[in-house]
């Protein structure tokens, strides 16, 4: 076991997925990025800018003032949604990245379909399953390939914690547990006039916006899909009077695998992904934020190892790795069914909230 441990932590940051050379890319991936909100602007450009394989040309967002700025400052096209959609300037772009909320990701996703170009969707994938089986279809009749935006899957620490596990250093594995919170009122401005606190537009809170975190990468490492959900919701801020405030959920693996997991939008910052095997203890702590270091450690025999690597830009290996297999003709990990079983078991967390009762989900 300590070969393989030694293995899997040899050049940390490795790109397991790259075959190409990335000093080579002259033409790369020509990115329109619709929504211009607080993540695009200080994450997702700077990832795309950043990345060898992406480069971004075109923006929109229905603030007409965010779009004179943001094209003004980074010298790209800006344009209305409407000549978004009507494909006005679409050949100014090869591939359409939308980070707007949720319920209106399957506008644009059609519109980027209709135009035959590749899609990078925030998730949630929309606001229902029903609408996400829509905007999967979109894609897949239209032959244009779909990436979801699960970030923590091209993270290298969580890939190579899926090594450790692939490879049996925790042993058989017993239980996951997860959190991940924020007082969001606080750390992303204090507007209560703001979509994800309209269930309208979100589809929920705790559980769509932070209970998708611990929820798809536990189904990453462990490689399985939940067969079962329970959860549970409360709100206690006036704030959050009509949505989640708060969430805790159970999900079932094959296996007799549990993962229990904790969410707020108003509780201390914390963000901690911990999986608990027969042999060892593998800790991602921090774990979920785009602007806060991954930690790393083992456990084992009662023996902790912090593991120093060097950080690398979530957001900018996510798009590395988009326009990488975009520009290698290679399938996406993250595709439209992958992010179909995270829309199940989300609904289903809602649904056992509600009726107190758990949820059976497709599975492995």
């Amino acid at each position: 076991m300590e070969a393989a441990f030694a293995e899997y932590l040899d050049e940390f940051t490795r790109r397991d997925w790259e075959t190409l050379d990335p000093d080579a890319v002259t033409d790369p991936v020509r990115i329109a990025v619709v929504g211009l909100g607080w993540f695009a602007r200080e994450w997702a450009l700077p990832g795309i800018e950043r990345s060898a394989y992406t480069e971004a040309t075109v923006v929109t967002d229905v603030d007409a003032d965010a779009v004179d700025a943001v094209a003004a400052e980074r010298d790209v096209t800006g344009v209305t949604p409407e000549a978004f959609r009507s494909g006005a300037v679409a050949d100014k772009y090869d591939a359409v990245y939308i980070a707007t909320p949720n319920a209106t990701h399957l506008e644009y996703v059609e519109a980027a379909a209709d135009q035959g170009k590749a899609v990078l969707c925030e998730k949630p994938l929309e606001v229902t399953p029903e609408r996400a089986r829509r905007l999967v279809a979109a894609c897949r009749d239209a032959d244009v390939p779909l990436m979801v935006g699960y970030r923590m899957q091209t993270d290298p620490a969580v890939r190579r914690l899926r090594d450790l596990l692939d490879a049996g250093v925790a042993g058989d594995i017993v239980h996951v547990h997860a959190t991940m919170s924020q007082t969001m009122l606080g750390e992303l401005g204090s507007d209560t006039d703001q979509w994800r606190l309209d269930p309208q537009l979100s589809g929920g809170c705790a559980v769509m916006d932070l209970g998708v975190y611990p929820l798809n990468t536990t189904r990453f490492v462990l490689g399985a899909d939940p067969v079962r959900v329970s959860g549970r919701t409360r709100s206690e801020h006036e704030a959050f009077a009509d949505i989640d405030e708060h969430a805790s959920f159970r999900l079932a693996f094959p296996g007799d695998v549990d993962a229990f997991c904790t969410v707020s939008q108003n509780a201390q910052h914390a963000s901690r992904l911990e999986v608990t095997g027969t042999e060892a203890r593998l800790i991602l702590d921090p774990a979920f934020y785009e602007r806060e270091d991954r930690g790393f450690a083992v456990v084992r025999d009662g023996t902790r190892v912090d593991v120093d690597f060097e950080q690398v830009h979530q957001i900018e290996a996510e798009f590395a790795y988009f326009g990488h297999h975009l520009l290698a003709g290679e399938p996406f990990h993250a595709d439209g069914e992958h992010a179909l079983t995270d829309m199940e078991a989300l609904a289903g967390v809602y649904e056992s909230a509600e009726t107190g009762d758990p949820v059976d989900l497709g599975g492995d």
